[in-house]
C-alpha cells in the first residue's frame, strides 16, 4: 500500500502529517492558518522530499535522533517521530523520499 497525505484540522488551524502505507507518520507539518496554507505545505514537501540536502539529521535533548525536511529557502516543512536509532531514522527518511513526491491527499477535515 501506499502512502498518503492526512490533511486535517488541529482546532481552528490545519495540519498535515506524510503517513507510510502502514498508516504511520513520517513527517507532521506546522499548523496553519488555513487549509489553503496547508495544501501549499503539502505540495512544498512533495518538490523537497526527493532530494536529500533537504534533511536535516537531529538528535533530540533526550538523545534520539529525529529529522526535520526544510524547503529551499531554508524554511522547515515538517519534522519526523524521535526514532530509537540513527538506522531507524534513516528508514524514515528513505520512506519519506519514496513516499513523499507522489503520495495523494486524504482530505480528513
Amino acid at each position: 500500500m501506499a502512502g498518503y497525505y492526512a490533511l486535517k484540522r488541529s482546532g481552528t488551524q490545519f495540519m498535515f502529517n506524510l503517513k507510510a502505507g502502514n498508516h504511520e507518520s513520517i513527517l507532521t507539518s506546522e499548523r496553519y492558518a488555513t487549509k489553503q496554507a496547508a495544501e501549499t505545505g503539502i505540495a512544498s514537501v512533495k518538490s523537497n522530499s526527493a532530494s536529500d540536502a533537504r534533511y536535516t539529521r537531529k538528535t533530540s535533548t533526550s538523545q534520539q535522533p529525529y529529522f526535520v525536511l526544510t524547503a529551499s529557502n531554508g524554511q522547515t516543512i515538517g519534522a519526523s517521530e524521535m526514532y530509537s536509532s540513527a538506522a531507524a531514522m534513516e528508514g524514515g527518511i528513505a520512506s519519506c523520499k519514496a513516499n513523499g513526491p507522489t503520495a495523494p491527499t486524504k482530505d480528513e477535515t
